[in-house]
């Protein structure tokens, strides 16, 4: 099984639990972080797993 050594977003996926821990994981203080794995993903086409808990992030980000 042909698979790429290092896995698509993890930095991304990474910076996102350091940044909901410090901040009590309240996803609004997140934003920034969110929106860079959420271009990452998109630039893989999703194809990675640290893509797939995005969706439930960016529900909570405020509609503007």
């Amino acid at each position: 099984m042909a698979q790429a050594s290092k896995e698509p977003c993890k930095k991304e996926a990474c910076d996102i639990q350091a940044c909901l821990s410090k901040n009590n994981f309240l996803p609004q203080k997140c934003l920034k972080v969110i929106e860079l794995l959420d271009s990452c993903c998109a630039k893989c086409n999703y194809n990675s797993t640290h893509c797939g808990s995005l969706s439930g992030l960016l529900k909570q980000k405020p509609k503007g």
